[in-house]
């Protein structure tokens, strides 16, 4: 039976370099988040349900935002990303408090996700366009072995008052051929892009390469595909980094990819992304939001 997609916010992070829960502060006199705008645009492309990944601590203040707006457009449910929320056979390493990344987040919502999905960060603003052509793909094209992403030009992702972890993507006619996660990526004074290397030397990335905001379209089979490939992971995370090993949502990708049992087209956008990485961030996007109802690109309160 056919079930209408779902959208999938992970927005159980902390935001630790920014000094607080980012996730639930306010960018426009309205009292509205970041996330919001995301909601916004996502139900005017299609999506009718939605379903958050928490924390356990922040749930009655987050149930009552949602509740307030976009609570009275989307089917909405919530799952809980827990630390100690793994296969059978493993224990959270003694000492370790951070959880265990993405993939691990996106599974939290195993037992609600029924069809096609689409996965974002809360903290990010992806546009418009993004959200038409991953739920015109999700609604015809998706199934267990074709899935897509939406790319963004790495130079219209950064920010100006600190490194961000990154994934570049590879593409060949229009297909995913490969992530690497690179971790300390900055825009130089000369306008270059760079990372940091494990040698502490920095790498110049082209500006023009695309990159991974966590803007993904699954077919709901890939919920399969990514908790067979958490278990398969842990024991190299246990050993290398057990108190801040993580699971990325990708890492199964680039896999699906090297052994040919899925294909991932990419797709792009022309709008630009931003978010708030630091607080310093923050005076920049509270001036573009200002700026996009001003046009009336978005209405004044957003749910009425």
């Amino acid at each position: 039976m056919y079930r209408e997609p779902i959208l999938v916010i992970m927005a159980a992070g902390m935001g630790s370099r920014y000094g607080g829960n980012k996730q639930l502060d306010s960018i426009t006199a309205e009292g509205d988040i970041i996330m919001d705008f995301s909601l916004y645009d996502a139900y005017e492309a299609g999506f009718k349900r939605v379903c958050f990944i928490i924390k356990h601590e922040f749930e009655d203040i987050f149930k009552a935002h949602i509740e307030a707006g976009a609570g009275r457009k989307f089917e909405v449910h919530y799952a809980f990303q827990e630390l100690s929320d793994l296969p059978e056979g493993f224990a959270v390493p003694e000492g370790r408090t951070k959880p265990f990344g993405t993939g691990q987040a996106v599974l939290a919502a195993r037992d609600i996700i029924d069809a096609p999905f689409a996965v974002i960060n809360a903290d990010d603003y992806y546009g418009k366009e993004g959200f038409r052509k991953i739920y015109e793909f999700l609604t015809t094209k998706a199934d267990a072995s074709h899935n897509c992403m939406v790319g963004f030009e790495i130079k219209n992702t950064l920010s100006e008052n600190g490194t961000v972890s990154r994934g570049i993507c590879q593409a060949e006619n229009g297909l995913l051929t490969g992530i690497a996660e690179r971790l300390q990526v900055k825009e130089e004074p000369d306008g270059s892009v760079t990372d940091t290397l494990p040698d502490g030397s920095r790498e110049v990335i082209p500006a023009d390469s695309p990159v991974s905001m966590n803007l993904w379209g699954f077919g709901y089979e890939y919920m399969k595909i990514l908790e067979e490939g958490f278990k398969a992971s842990l024991p190299s995370i246990m050993e290398s980094n057990p108190l801040k090993g993580e699971y990325y949502i990708q890492t199964p990708i680039n896999e699906q990819i090297a052994d040919g049992s899925a294909t991932y087209e990419v797709l792009t956008s022309s709008d630009k992304w931003f978010g708030v990485t630091y607080k310093e961030d923050k005076p920049a996007v509270v001036a573009k939001f200002k700026e996009l109802k001003d046009k009336g690109v978005y209405p004044k309160n957003l749910w009425d």
